[in-house]
């Protein structure tokens, strides 16, 4: 979360570079948005007696179990005047166009197929929103996203297995289990390994952007000041007054 911020960072500084990570975690973890509501839901002792730990994200959205899965975020430009669609929709056709080369029938949700979710709705994987990526109406990829001044930060899950009922472990209350969501496993068996859906993502991201960007795209590698960026921002999200602020 910290070099993802960090990266947000740059880019509200004025650096017109788009960054597209994928990244994979030390142990199962929860992630709540950042404006998501967890007391009374959940508590730092009942995530650690389920067996996982947990983060706030800085991008909105609903909680989330991060296990098997292959994990993106995206820091770009997107001029203040341009809708946070426009954002959501480039991301989306680069993650489309590298399921597809996966053999995955996925779409995008209709905005007339779903209504809208508040912070402190449903999990993450309960329900699609408009405009997220299904398969058969089932989720397979999970993203929020936040923008700040003229950058854009888009995070999304996209899930080798379904491990989102341990977050029913998790809670306080008894919680309704999600509904099976839509897994690789399932849906492209052969395909479902982190560094086959990475691939794809690398070779559908030159696919999709290098014909329209200048410099199209290559490796990135921070400057100098980027590892206290991260360290600063490492301090924020490791604070309990940050992870359950409400």
């Amino acid at each position: 979360m910290a070099i993802d911020a960090a990266l947000l960072d740059m880019v509200a500084e004025g650096d017109g570079t788009a960054v597209w990570r994928c990244y994979a975690w030390a142990q199962p973890t929860v992630s709540f948005g950042r404006n998501e509501r967890t007391t009374g839901r959940f508590s730092d002792q009942s995530v650690r007696a389920a067996g996982l730990t947990a983060v706030r994200r800085p991008t909105g959205g609903r909680a989330l179990l991060h296990a098997r899965e292959v994990t993106y975020s995206v820091t770009m430009p997107l001029d203040a005047q341009s809708p946070w669609q426009a954002g959501y929709a480039a991301v989306n056709a680069v993650l489309l166009r590298a399921l597809h080369r996966l053999g995955v029938p996925a779409q995008l949700v209709a905005p007339q197929q779903t209504h809208a979710v508040t912070p402190d709705g449903p999990l993450c994987f309960d329900q699609p929103a408009a405009g997220e990526i299904v398969v058969d109406g089932r989720k397979l990829v999970g993203s929020a996203v936040w923008r700040q001044g003229g950058a854009y930060l888009q995070h999304g899950s996209i899930l080798l297995a379904d491990d989102q009922p341990r977050l029913a472990t998790a809670a306080l209350c008894p919680m309704p289990l999600p509904p099976p969501a839509a897994t690789l496993a399932a849906c492209a068996p052969q395909q479902a390994e982190w560094a086959e859906v990475t691939d794809a993502l690398s070779a559908a991201l030159t696919e999709t952007v290098a014909p329209v960007a200048d410099g199209g795209v290559a490796p990135f590698f921070p400057d100098g000041d980027f590892d206290s960026r991260v360290a600063d921002h490492s301090r924020r999200f490791a604070d309990p007054a940050w992870l359950w602020r409400r």
